[in-house]
């Protein structure tokens, strides 16, 4: 074969390939998931302590029996109107992210770019990430800082189904709020049956908000079609007045209100034993909030020769105000084949 100039020959600084020119353009792509749902859709407030805490009450139930002529008020357990009352609380966790760059990669024309801003914008979208992943844990419990062991905040997945020795059982979790997903399929009448348990704690029929991860909002996008038993065809119930037809669903109209359902961030879902994104969280945005110590902010550090450098960071915890009004569906056993 006679010889010839070629562009593949990269084993020799000579010849017509030491000439071609890179083509790299000014494109920089981050290929990560970076919504973080629970953590955007809580109210923020304001912490004080590294304890936060926060009081919980109930009303008693129904009376429907009448009063006699003539008879006088008798005092008993029910007179006391705050007996009921409980303290909740939860620690806060620190967040804390570094970043640094090189003095020459600062001065060289890099495309991104590569410099100390980037950098610095790049760890608080990472910090969100971690915090969205904390909050989203299935079993983190809250625990004090001791010398040695950091403080930890109790996850929502704690919150909701754990036991937790200091919340009362009239405020904990309500029966049939959760849903544990054993055949890889979670059908309507599960989701209408949490949503229905809910009620019954809150009595509110607004404001629920199902943040599902993929597996999970693959079956609830299914609630709105129709489908034969081998899934050969297919049809959906649309509005003829329509003209497109949606297979997601964004809002789900149960008996007890509609709910927004909203993809949770698949690389912060908390893991689990069973069916692969079959997780998820049905929440009040109204009893949970986010109390913020330290804000999340930056501090440059100086610069001691090597290039500038820094790190972002927060302390947060989160406040489950009534583990009653959430829900969660799980997957902790594997579907047999």
């Amino acid at each position: 074969m006679a010889n010839f100039s070629n562009t593949f020959d990269t084993s020799k600084t000579g010849g017509s390939g030491a000439s071609n020119r890179e083509d790299l353009t000014d494109v920089l792509t981050i290929l990560a998931p970076e919504e973080t749902p629970i953590l955007s859709s809580a109210n923020k407030e304001k912490a004080n302590a590294t304890f936060v805490e926060w009081t919980v009450d109930s009303l008693a139930n129904p009376k429907t029996d009448g009063i006699n002529e003539g008879v006088d008020v008798s005092f008993g357990a029910q007179s006391d109107k705050f007996a009921a009352r409980a303290r909740l609380g939860n620690y806060i966790q620190k967040f804390r992210r570094d970043y640094q760059v090189s003095d020459l990669q600062e001065a060289v024309d890099s495309v991104g770019p590569a410099k100390i801003a980037q950098a610095e914008a790049k760890s608080i979208r990472e910090l969100k990430r971690d915090i969205e992943a904390t909050l989203s844990s299935a079993d983190a419990d809250r625990k004090p800082e001791d010398g040695s062991d950091a403080y930890e905040l109790r996850s929502l997945g704690q919150w909701i189904g754990g036991t937790n020795s200091d919340v009362p059982s009239a405020f904990g979790t309500a029966t049939g709020a959760v849903i544990d997903v054993q055949d890889a399929a979670f059908d309507e009448s599960e989701l209408n049956s949490m949503i229905s348990a809910i009620f019954k704690v809150t009595g509110s029929s607004n404001n629920l908000m199902l943040v599902a991860d993929t597996a999970l909002r693959n079956d609830i996008s299914d609630f709105a079609r129709i489908s034969d038993s081998d899934k050969s065809v297919r049809t959906v119930q649309y509005s003829g007045e329509s003209g497109t037809i949606k297979l997601s669903v964004d809002l789900y109209q149960s008996d007890h209100g509609v709910v927004s359902v909203v993809n949770a961030n698949p690389d912060c879902a908390p893991a689990q034993a069973g069916t692969a994104g079959m997780q998820g969280y049905l929440v009040n945005p109204e009893y949970y909030g986010i109390h913020e110590l330290i804000p999340m902010g930056s501090t440059r550090l100086p610069n001691q020769g090597g290039g500038e450098r820094g790190y972002v960071d927060c302390a947060l915890t989160l406040g489950v105000y009534h583990p009653g009004a959430h829900g969660k569906i799980t997957s902790s056993t594997a579907p047999s084949s």
